[in-house]
């Protein structure tokens, strides 16, 4: 059992891996060596959401929120009220001179927002007959309201008033929001991103704005996020990463993914011919504010925002594409994956001979707005200096299905959600092991010994 938990991957499926990913048994640098499994969903678990420091949310198909207690496993909670699939969910924190207390928002496929006191299990509000389903939620807290995305933007308050709405044309609404500065709002449609700002009035009243539509992708964006203050990224699914200026919105660098049609030419050049969407689609992004992670098909990239250059990469990190990122530190990540795994990766020097590099990858960054070239011409292999890769420290396998993403909460444990309805709570089998031990002697303690 340990085996399959920790190393061996018979168990998951009959597909021959990439040697060089197979670590076996020894994991030094895994601590997560002791799992539970929580069950109370019936169908996919999509989303995951950190309420505090000792609790997190689940929700995904079947309609259901559970809050958990993730130091002990327990389910504190059941969410019901929804008919159909939760499409989004966040968390709403509230502060007053009293106390700080913080709420969940769903959205779901039945066309209806709720309200929900995550201590209670209760439904505090709720909006039904909604035009469309929401797609995306972003709560503004220095205004204290929130936003929904869906076929249209709408904004309301604490208090589930709607405060105002703009309709949109795109024909897959928006699929992604992010806070810029200013009281604006970056919200992803299509290949567009359409930049939005909130007024309010002198009577405190919200109105809401699109000032600017930034359509420099080429395809569907699929990664929308905040990088700093003055930075965000966007990323597609043909490969575009693009870097912008929150401000003013310029792009600040561009870069567009290729790949090369064989490994094995040493002399191979980008070929224009298509490759399979899923390997160069940027599925997901995530940054620490120095460096961006991409999630490219089955591949992991890893941007300096200083230099604007990749420091490292793994072409190749699982088995199918990888859905979710985290950075844990500026030279370790995690990533899960549609293969059931979820993978722990150390940044390491590059050993000789190199692994080669994705040619089109490594290109320069451009300034100033893209020309939007429908076909750049082919060019050789780009030497790139310093490069370096990333080194599987870690795989932990435990689910059935594909693991839709995790949350970390750092010494307490880390959440993964799959396909296969369960969560999985991974833990430091040492720190649980001391705390049991501490825990048994306190006991002891308080019975007067044996």
């Amino acid at each position: 059992m340990l085996r399959w938990i920790l190393g061996g991957r018979e168990a998951q499926s009959s597909v021959e891996k990439s040697p060089v990913l197979c670590i076996g048994e020894e994991q030094p640098k895994n601590w997560f060596t002791e799992l539970q499994v929580l069950k109370g969903h019936f169908d996919i678990v999509r989303f995951l959401v950190q309420i505090d420091d000792f609790r997190c949310a689940s929700a995904g198909d079947d309609g259901l929120v559970l809050v958990w207690n993730v130091e002990t496993g327990e389910r504190l909670q059941e969410l019901r009220g929804h008919s159909q699939q939760i499409t989004a969910i966040t968390t709403f924190t509230c502060n007053n001179e009293v106390m700080t207390h913080t709420s969940l928002i769903t959205a779901s496929s039945d066309r209806s927002l709720s309200l929900w006191d995550p201590d209670t299990g209760n439904r505090v509000q709720t909006i039904s007959d909604l035009q469309s389903s929401v797609k995306c939620l972003l709560v503004l807290e220095r205004l204290c309201v929130w936003v929904s995305g869906g076929e249209e933007l709408c904004v309301w308050n604490k208090d589930f008033q709607l405060q105002c709405h703009r309709q949109n044309h795109s024909d897959t609404g928006i699929t992604a929001l992010i806070e810029l500065p200013k009281n604006c709002i970056a919200a992803a449609m299509d290949k567009e991103i359409v930049i939005y700002r909130l007024t309010v009035s002198t009577d405190s009243s919200l109105s809401v704005a699109e000032i600017r539509c930034l359509s420099d992708h080429q395809d569907q964006i699929r990664a929308l996020i905040n990088v700093n203050d003055g930075l965000f990224a966007s990323g597609s699914h043909m490969g575009e990463l693009i870097l912008w200026d929150a401000i003013d919105w310029n792009i600040l660098a561009y870069e567009h993914i290729l790949w090369e049609e064989s490994q094995a030419c040493t002399q191979a050049e980008i070929r224009m011919g298509a490759p399979k969407p899923s390997e160069m689609s940027i599925q997901h992004l995530t940054t620490n504010g120095k460096f961006i992670l991409a999630a490219v098909g089955s591949g992991l990239y890893v941007y300096s925002v200083l230099t604007k250059t990749v420091v490292a990469y793994r072409k190749v990190a699982h088995d199918s594409n990888i859905l979710h990122t985290m950075l844990l530190s500026d030279s370790e990540l995690m990533s899960c994956s549609e293969d059931g795994s979820v993978r722990m990766w150390e940044i390491q020097d590059l050993p000789l001979p190199a692994e080669p590099a994705t040619p089109g990858f490594f290109g320069m960054w451009t300034f100033g707005r893209s020309s939007k070239q429908t076909v750049p011409p082919s060019k050789k292999i780009i030497d790139v200096p310093n490069i370096r890769t990333l080194e599987l420290t870690g795989d932990l396998i435990g689910h059935s299905g594909a693991v839709q993403m995790f949350v970390s909460f750092k010494e307490n444990g880390l959440v993964t959600c799959s396909t296969d309805h369960l969560l999985i709570l991974w833990k430091n089998g040492e720190r649980q092991s001391h705390l049991r031990s501490l825990a048994l002697f306190q006991k002891l303690e308080e019975n007067g010994g044996l």
